[in-house]
């Protein structure tokens, strides 16, 4: 090959590169961490390995930075780290995420903009160091024994994961919000474990396998969503197992059984409302969040159904799990149906029931026993005439 033909070859194989480099997606970060000055700031991949650092930067006066990164078409987690202050954020398209905050409370005191998810990310990584605060006040209260200190961890850990459910992961569990809240951990001692834990929780399997689930339909064959799925299996493995030595061991006195769980809590008005209370109607307990985008359209639904078959015994039981009283009170003020509240104190009133998602119905005959849920009713209205 001749010269003029070496760099002809030479000339395309650049152009090749040049295109190359302008078409791969990129996300940025950028912004400044003050107070740092002479600092390495290191931008690094959370993958399912483990850390790996991409760059790095020795920050100056003004604290500026800036790194890139190429994005794919699933979410990926990435964290900025001086020393061990950290600030998680996750990308998934193109966009540039800024972060102001100042050395050393980087990692509590930031503020995170152009991107929904990272800054939910922020609120989910402070809601988690506030539990962490919580279970270091108990393990190191002198006046509890060990089992009081391990009753009470178990209290606030789950109201924390049943409020990361409701209003985080179930509402959007395709977010990249979710996934990382699914791999918070807690420490006790010198002991770290997965605030959800999928070994040998069935509950918190369910909740892996719903963000798996998701991911499969907007994330396909990605490979964190494959991770997910393997993690629900094997959970789903280990429960299974757990369950069959707990059935062996069952004293057969202990065992009862009743038509319903009942539930008695505050309505709208301040007074105790038990749904025992509607034995001789037939009832629909509904599980509501009046705060979703659903709930107005919801509602409506219900009241067809209350106006419709109210005169001939049917009745409805509300059981709203909005965080926020004064809110839940206006929305339901003008109802004609019971309206309760399960506060932070009851949320065991959604383990009773099995609730996984919200809204969830339920519905009961006029003997107190459970008829049907709403995955297995096709036509509500038939469903309720057959009961009355």
């Amino acid at each position: 090959m001749n010269i003029k033909s070496i760099l002809a070859a030479a000339a395309v194989a650049t152009a090749v590169m040049g295109i190359s480099s302008c078409t791969e997606k990129k996300f940025h970060v950028e912004g400044t961490i003050t107070g740092a000055k002479d600092s390495t700031l290191y931008f690094e991949n959370m993958s399912l390995s483990g850390p790996v650092a991409l760059d790095s930067v020795k920050l100056g006066d003004d604290g500026t930075f800036s790194f890139a990164a190429a994005t794919g078409g699933a979410p990926e987690f990435y964290r900025l780290r001086i020393a061990g202050q950290i600030i998680n954020i996750a990308a998934d398209s193109t966009e540039t995420i800024g972060i102001k905050a100042q050395y050393p409370a980087m990692a509590t005191d930031y503020e995170v903009t152009g991107s929904d998810d990272c800054a939910t990310i922020k609120k989910l990584a402070l809601m988690q160091m506030g539990l962490q605060a919580q279970v270091n006040a108990i393990a190191q209260s002198p006046a509890l024994g060990v089992d009081a200190v391990a009753d009470s961890i178990d209290v606030v850990v789950e109201r924390y994961k049943n409020e990361v459910k409701l209003n985080y992961i179930f509402k959007e569990p395709m977010k990249a919000s979710s996934y990382f809240a699914l791999f918070q951990t807690i420490s006790l001692g010198n002991m770290s474990s997965l605030i959800f834990n999928p070994r040998n929780s069935e509950e918190d399997v369910k909740v892996f396998a719903a963000v798996a689930t998701s991911w499969d339909t907007y994330f396909p064959k990605a490979e964190r969503g494959e991770n997910l799925h393997n993690i629900a299996l094997e959970g789903m493995k280990n429960v299974r197992i757990i369950r069959s030595k707990q059935a062996q061991s069952i004293d057969p006195s202990k065992v009862s059984t009743t038509g319903i769980i009942d539930i008695t809590l505050p309505d709208n008005h301040g007074n105790m409302r038990s749904l025992s209370q509607l034995k001789g109607k037939v009832v629909m307990l509904d599980f509501h969040l009046f705060a979703s985008e659903q709930s107005t359209k919801r509602i409506m639904m219900m009241r067809d159904l209350y106006n419709k078959y109210h005169a001939q015994g049917f009745e409805i039981y509300q059981v709203s799990v909005d965080p926020d009283e004064h809110f839940w009170k206006t929305q339901t003020a003008a109802l004609p149906w019971i309206s309760v509240r399960a506060d932070e104190d009851h949320q065991g009133v959604l383990t009773g029931y099995n609730v996984q998602q919200i809204p969830t119905f339920f519905l009961i005959t006029r003997d107190n026993n459970i008829s049907k849920r709403d995955l297995q009713i096709k036509d509500i209205d038939a469903a309720i005439k057959a009961l009355l």
